[in-house]
């Protein structure tokens, strides 16, 4: 292969003149063998030109992705696809390693994406050579190769890092190998740090991360290597930052490699922490290790965390994540006698000048505010934010230390107190007091001595802020009324004030976030306190307005799902502003869709669903107002059509959600313009859009049942929704699609009972005989299937037999008739829930009753009649268990009467309550076997066997009230049968 043809080529392809032509040659030589290691001796070559490199490790990563695996022709096709030749693949094999090892950064990380990919299929078949190569290059005392092929080391560990303990065998058979050099490696280059050393550092911690996050390897780390590794760790977070780095702008330090080192070697010990070392909290396998982890390490390693936690305190520069893991790993401490001893003396001066400091306003807070109060928003919604980690993580620490040990609520709350009532008390200090007891809300609501102060609290410390000339306060002001909202108000007044001051707020304000915390606020209130909801009745439209303005310009998730709350809170006002807001939703809808950051912003499309459901809320609730939904489809239909019109790629997650409005607008009656949409729905669903089946099928049951007049009117209708069904059945489309497209034939026949549709009858049949025949392995789709052929029984008897006698399979040895009846009879027991057993119970009726019995029916007559009897058995606990399992409405009533304590005394470990509590219910459960030992007949039933199929909620003629009772249906024909018999025999005399 000439490199420098290709070479030539990869040059095109940077040039917008040449690289059509150039993509060509590359798209006519890239099957060639020799190509793809050619690729690579461009990417390592440093004589060409950098950008040509760049462009090659590009295209060797995508022909790997693609063409790297073994791959077998597709069904019906003999032709092998394309694959790189395995020659090529063991000269990339050969190579790859020294390329990481060689290249420059950018172009290392195209390399490592290449081996990632190499190992996941080739590793430990046909590449165990890669240990070897790896260890040659990290024993070498040339140390330009640690770097590279500790890179590469990462890419092995990485692929098995998610892997069940015992899948990991070949990873934890070469880390024997690599455990202990990375370790000697790692304690050498502790004392040197110099960017190359710490570089290193980092990327071994990396690996060793990788290597224990999910399950820790035992045989492979003993008590002795941990200690090794947990000193190193400790040596990290204990040594002092160069002092350089203050000289990089604060933004740009976490990105450095001495804070990044840091950052993992914390990450591990939390994570060794969390999962492995806190004993009443592991799993059984780690109970001996999570002992030796609490007693060995966990108090020495929270020693340097202290003093990282008091830099912080004293001003010195700790990067936010750094200190989030911090003070994540003391919030785990609290759990444990043994840490928390040590913890202890510090925690007041935790609490109060490091986690109370973080809880309040700050410099770069005001900035964004003032700068873009949108980003703001943006950014105090988004609890992974990097700034937003550290006071989210203190946010935790304190609930739960208050929580957990009883001296730290009541010093916080004195602590908090104080600066309410101290007139001269900075603004921001008043904010982080609020912080703070907004943040213990849920707490304080479960103490009786919190509880009954905190009306008086709200009214003097809270109400006047609301009026605070500084917006941050108002806005705190309003976070605290959200949190407070479940509070049981004593003086009525009190919660007047607080439902109108919040209002004020949300139509007033000039603050954009400000307003955000007020709609919040307002709806808690009003879901939380009827009161609240009388109060805001006669300014309804106003504020449902202004929520839309809101919505309008900050484009914020949370607050669809205010308004969505509030439309269910006022089902009868919405009626006179339900078309407005539905336009205003409709056209915020087409904005976003057609905003130019739409394609980059996830958070669009969350807000776009959000908007959506938003609509299907309103028509819900507007259902029984035929009249306001005959306004309301109009507007629907404009946002359906605009994502119908649109390619599927960017609008498939919108699908379920326009299915719902679709539904939502046939459920009473079918406008003719929803009946030219699933003409519309049927181009789309022939797309490649039968993904998507299951999530029509509500809207086509509608389509059925709603108007069946209509639907049988124009042949097109029942033409299209078979052919829907017909191809879910014929391509691989999956158990749950199946199951639904055979409900939907089953429904069409019962809907249509009586209403000619005989020339229908034998393609149902026939489409759902042909599945079955072609194997099904779920009981429920083989019931399913066989319920479409009972429902035609049940249609018309004769024509069924008739069917089943002209249909035949090519591969089916015996008659369809004989093969269906005896996979019927056989299938009986999974027959689950009660519309299935009613049909099925039915359909054996019918079969009892058929004046000429075919061949097959007879050699199994006498299961027919112990059949029913065991579908009856079910019916009947299914009636008994629904009756019995009723909810009892009054189990959570009183949640504030008494008060919940959590608190562990000093010298005691928190313990996992869930454990404990199945342990003794399995104790119990042990202790009681022999009490229904005699009822067999409970024991032959799983539970499951009383619940009802999720199909059920595609109701049949069957299934209503007035519907066929199969008890009678069932009496009737035995009378009939032994009054025909009496006959003949009187007869015979």
């Amino acid at each position: 292969m000439d490199p420098n043809r290709i070479i030539q080529a990869l040059k095109g392809t940077i040039d917008p003149n040449l690289r059509i032509a150039a993509e060509n040659e590359l798209n006519q030589s890239y099957k060639i063998i020799n190509f793809a290691p050619t690729l690579l001796q461009i990417i390592v070559s440093e004589q060409v030109e950098f950008p040509v490199r760049q462009a090659a490790a590009i295209y060797l990563k995508n022909m790997v992705s693609q063409y790297w695996q073994d791959r077998e022709p597709s069904v019906g096709e003999v032709v092998f696809p394309f694959n790189i030749h395995e020659n090529d693949r063991q000269q990339i094999r050969d190579h790859i390693v020294e390329g990481i090892i060689r290249c420059p950064e950018s172009i290392r990380a195209q390399l490592t994406m290449c081996l990632r990919a190499i190992i996941k299929h080739d590793f430990p078949g046909r590449w165990t050579a890669i240990v070897d190569k790896l260890s040659m290059y990290l024993q070498s005392q040339n140390s330009g190769s640690w770097y590279g092929s500790l890179l590469a080391l990462y890419q092995l560990v990485k692929t098995y890092e998610y892997r069940k303990a015992d899948e990991r065998e070949p990873l934890l058979a070469a880390m024997q190998i690599f455990l202990p050099r990375i370790q000697q490696l790692i304690s050498q280059l502790l004392a040197d740090a110099t960017i190359f050393s710490v570089l290193i550092q980092k990327q071994i911690l990396k690996i060793f991360h990788a290597l224990v996050q999910y399950s820790l390897p035992l045989q492979l780390i003993n008590n002795a290597v941990m200690t090794q590794w947990m000193e190193i760790l400790r040596a990290i977070m204990d040594r002092d930052i160069p002092a350089e780095t203050l000289e990089v702008d604060e933004d740009d330090r976490p990105e450095l490699a001495w804070w990044k080192c840091k950052k993992w070697a914390l990450r591990i010990i939390t994570r060794l922490f969390e999962r492995y070392g806190s004993p009443g909290n592991v799993t059984k396998e780690y109970q001996e290790f999570s002992d030796f982890f609490l007693k060995t390490y966990a108090v020495g390693i929270q020693q340097v965390l202290l003093k990282v936690v008091d830099q912080h305190r004293q001003g010195q520069y700790v990067t936010p994540r750094v200190l989030q893991q911090c003070l994540n790993y003391l919030s785990q401490g609290l759990s444990h006698s043994l840490t928390w001893k040590q913890m202890k003396p510090h925690m007041q001066t935790i609490c109060q000048e490091v986690i109370f400091p973080l809880m309040c306003y700050r410099d770069e807070d005001e900035r964004l505010w003032q700068e873009d109060p949108y980003e703001y928003i943006r950014m105090k919604f988004n609890l992974y934010d990097d700034h937003s980690l550290p006071a989210t993580a203190a946010q935790s620490l304190l609930c739960k230390a208050a929580r957990k040990r009883k001296e730290v609520l009541p010093q916080m709350m004195e602590f908090c107190h104080k600066i309410l009532v101290d007139p001269s008390a900075d603004p921001r200090s008043k904010d982080g007091a609020l912080h703070c007891i907004g943040t213990l809300a849920e707490l304080l609501l479960k103490k009786r001595i919190y509880r009954e102060q905190m009306e008086l609290m709200l009214q003097n410390y809270v109400f006047p802020l609301l009026n605070s000339p500084m917006g941050y306060l108002r806005a705190r002001s309003c976070w605290v009324l959200h949190c407070f909202s479940p509070l049981r108000f004593h003086d009525e007044l009190v919660l007047r004030n607080a439902v109108e001051l919040v209002r004020q707020d949300l139509i007033d304000d000039k603050e954009m976030p400000v307003k955000v915390e007020a709609a919040i606020a307002l709806q808690t209130l009003v879901s939380n306190q009827e009161q609240a909801k009388m109060y805001i009745r006669p300014y309804i439209r106003q504020v449902m307005q202004e929520l839309l303005h809101v919505v309008r310009e900050t484009e914020n998730d949370d607050l669809t799902n205010v308004i969505q709350k509030m439309i269910c809170e006022y089902n009868q006002e919405m009626a006179a502003i339900a078309v407005d807001m539905t336009q205003n939703l409709a056209e915020l809808f087409t904005r976003v869709l057609q905003s130019e950051e739409y394609e980059e912003n996830e958070d669009k499309t969350v807000m776009a669903l959000g908007i959506l459901s938003t609509i299907d809320t309103i028509l819900t609730v507007m259902e029984d107002h035929k009249e306001i939904t005959q306004q309301l489809e109009g507007i629907c239909l404009q946002v359906i059509g605009l994502v119908l019109q649109k390619p599927i790629i960017g609008m498939a997650e919108f699908y379920e959600e326009i299915l719902s409005l679709a539904f939502g607008l046939t459920c009473q009656t079918i406008s003719p313009q929803m009946w030219q949409l699933l003409g519309v729905l049927y181009e789309v669903f022939q797309h490649d859009c039968f993904d998507y089946f299951t999530d029509m099928m509500p809207l086509l049951h509608n389509y059925v049942t709603v108007d069946t007049d209509m639907l049988l009117s124009n042949p097109k209708h029942l033409e299209v929704i078979y052919n829907m069904c017909k191809k879910v059945l014929t391509v691989d489309a999956g158990d749950d699609a199946e199951c639904h497209a055979a409900k939907l034939l089953e429904v069409i026949i019962l809907q249509c009972r009586g209403r000619g549709i005989e020339q229908c009858i034998p393609l149902f049949v026939e489409a759902v005989l042909e599945r079955l025949m072609r194997g099904v392995k779920s009981s429920e789709l083989r019931t399913m299937c066989l319920q479409v052929v009972i429902a035609a029984l049940y249609y018309n008897s004769a024509l069924l037999i008739q069917t089943l006698d002209n249909i035949h399979f090519p591969h089916s040895p015996q008659p369809i008739t004989a093969h269906f009846i005896n996979q019927w009879i056989n299938d009986t027991e999974f027959f689950l829930g009660l519309h299935d057993r009613k049909m099925c119970i039915i359909g054996l009726t019918v079969l009892m009753e058929l004046p000429s019995r075919p061949a097959a029916l007879e050699r199994v007559a006498g299961q027919i009649i112990p059949s029913i009897l065991l579908l009856f058995l079910g019916l009947k606990h299914l009636y008994a268990s629904r009756l019995i399992n009723k909810p009892d409405l009054l189990t959570h009533a009183g949640v504030h009467d008494e008060d919940q304590n959590e608190e562990i005394p000093s010298d005691e470990d928190e313990v996992n309550e869930s454990q404990n509590i199945v342990h003794q219910q399995s104790n119990m459960t042990a202790g009681q076997g022999g009490e229904d030992d005699e009822d067999d007949e409970d024991d032959y039933w799983d539970e499951d066997a009383f619940e009802g199929t999720p199909l059920e909620e595609y109701s049949t003629p069957l299934d209503y009230d007035n519907g066929e009772d199969e008890y009678q249906f069932f009496t009737s024909a035995l009378l009939n049968a032994s009054l025909l018999s009496l006959q003949s025999g009187l007869l015979s005399r």
